[in-house]
């Protein structure tokens, strides 16, 4: 039987995935509106994942008899200084995610609550390729720098990202 102290700590997580969305959101309008559609698409897309990671939480604690208790988001940060900032951005919310995921699941583990340990694996994998892809994407726009070309052929790359829930990513 899960704790109350886990509940909490998995109602918590859950928020905030669902904030970790909304921060995306405001990645993607700071892209819109400097005119870069790629990008923005690649945040509405990054949004669309922690919803379903967020909704992937609420299913468990659903299934495990617990009620999903909700609160409100907080604000996201809306002003960046360029598209690098939104990856900078991005890659730290992710880092301050994993570490919620590392905490989350040395609580199942001192509780001994092995259904949630096997439940939370799924998203450190998950963390794992979410920082390597935003440090990946980080590296991508400093070497492109200045070079306009190859930042329009990257935005259009990322622009064609389109996330599928069926495979989670």
């Amino acid at each position: 039987m899960i704790s109350q102290r886990l509940a909490d700590a998995l109602n918590q997580q859950m928020n905030n995935e669902f904030n970790a969305a909304q921060a995306y959101m405001a990645m993607a309008a700071y892209c819109e509106h400097n005119n870069y559609a790629g990008f923005a698409n690649y945040y509405l897309q990054q949004a669309e994942e922690e919803r379903f990671h967020g909704m992937k939480i609420y299913n468990y604690m659903n299934d495990r008899g617990l009620q999903a208790k909700f609160s409100a988001t907080s604000e996201p940060k809306i002003e960046f200084a360029s598209v690098l900032d939104t990856f900078e951005s991005g890659l730290l919310q992710e880092k301050g995610v994993t570490k919620n995921f590392y905490e989350l699941t040395d609580l199942a583990w001192e509780e001994k609550e092995h259904a949630t340990i096997s439940f939370l694996r799924w998203f450190l994998d998950e963390q794992v390729e979410e920082e390597a892809s935003f440090d990946t994407h980080i590296e991508y726009l400093k070497r492109i720098g200045e070079d306009k070309n190859a930042l329009y052929i990257y935005e259009k790359e990322l622009g064609q990202r389109d996330f599928s829930a069926e495979s989670g990513e």
